[in-house]
């Protein structure tokens, strides 16, 4: 009697069912990936539920969305956050993200809201933002800098300074914050002593000079004997506007008229009576020129340049208040007509 083999030995019956095992797989997997994305999906409206305000004059509730508004939108929202109307374009970042499906560009999306909430002031909501584009995209460098700002506002140093590792890890050159960073908790560290402190500065100093600046002016608030020995004549420039408007009291004469830097700049100020018109800063040499023939009501004006995205401002920061960039401040001075004040000269 001929024995019959059962179906499932044979090659092709192997085939078929290995074919219909992928698409089972393939079927589940889609289904899978299209849940986690409407969950996802659902989580994201849920977690922007948050952030929905009334205080906005624009009203989006009832305006359908087309693909086609995408780019004026965004460009409208854009031009609100430049003129300072924070609150109009969080209201239209808010209303694109829930409406616009590719997920890519609802990230990018999310942290042009997170920048605007920072740039706002609103800070517990950028970090909110922050962090939920970190939960899904941990390798994000640009939003790890950009909670790190956050927690800096928010003076939570510590947790600032735990954004080095994480960028230490995705190759980031991160040996100029971590200093700025070390100096501005010992900054507002309130349990050490003057002394102590002006001592960690100086080993600051020493490690990055970058922060030149910043450590000078720090250090003159606490030991000024001590900031004289730590300017440097060669960066006098740097911190002109600090030493311009130092009160005659701090300074220290034997440094000052050891060096012609310093000498025509406080003789431009009116501080010494010795001629001298060769600092090599131009307006100052120009100030001192002018004294020097009997024009007294000269002054020196102060703006502030951003090196990095070149905007100029009215007053010194230590980060950019647009770009948020550390050390790029570049002091610009101008001669100007000085108001009416008192001065007297120590020599």
């Amino acid at each position: 009697m001929e024995t019959i083999l059962p179906a499932y030995n044979d090659p092709l019956f192997s085939v078929l069912l290995i074919i219909v095992i992928a698409l089972i797989i393939s079927v589940v997997t889609y289904a899978w990936g299209m849940y986690k994305q409407q969950k996802e999906e659902g989580n994201l409206l849920k977690f922007l539920e948050k952030f929905d305000s009334s205080e906005c004059s624009l009203d989006t509730d009832d305006m359908p969305f087309e693909s086609h508004m995408f780019k004026p939108l965004t460009l409208l929202a854009k031009a609100f956050e430049n003129s300072g109307e924070y609150h109009k374009a969080i209201n239209i970042y808010l209303y694109i993200i829930k409406h616009i499906p590719d997920e890519p560009t609802k990230m990018e999306l999310l942290e042009r809201l997170g920048n605007t909430y920072l740039h706002a002031g609103f800070l517990e909501r950028a970090r909110s933002i922050y962090t939920e584009i970190l939960r899904k995209r941990p390798r994000n460098a640009k939003v790890l800098y950009e909670l790190g700002i956050v927690y800096e506002m928010m003076h939570d140093y510590k947790k600032a300074q735990e954004i080095i590792e994480p960028l230490n890890t995705l190759g980031e050159d991160t040996r100029t914050l971590s200093k700025f960073l070390e100096l501005s908790a010992l900054t507002a560290d309130k349990m050490l002593t003057a002394e102590e402190k002006v001592k960690q500065l100086q080993n600051i100093l020493e490690e990055e000079p970058k922060l030149y600046r910043q450590i000078i002016d720090t250090i003159l608030k606490l030991d000024t004997a001590t900031a004289w020995q730590l300017i440097d004549p060669k960066r006098v420039k740097e911190v002109i506007d600090i030493l311009w408007f130092l009160p005659n009291s701090q300074l220290d004469l034997d440094i000052i008229t050891s060096n012609k830097t310093l000498s025509t700049l406080y003789y431009a100020k009116g501080y010494l009576l010795t001629p001298s018109h060769q600092s090599g800063i131009f307006a100052v040499d120009m100030l001192a020129t002018a004294k020097e023939n009997g024009f007294e009501e000269g002054d020196l004006l102060f703006s502030y340049l951003c090196r990095k995205c070149k905007r100029s401002f009215p007053v010194s920061f230590k980060r950019c208040p647009n770009c948020m960039a550390i050390n790029s401040v570049e002091v610009e001075e101008k001669i100007a007509k000085a108001s009416p004040k008192t001065d007297y000269s120590l020599l």
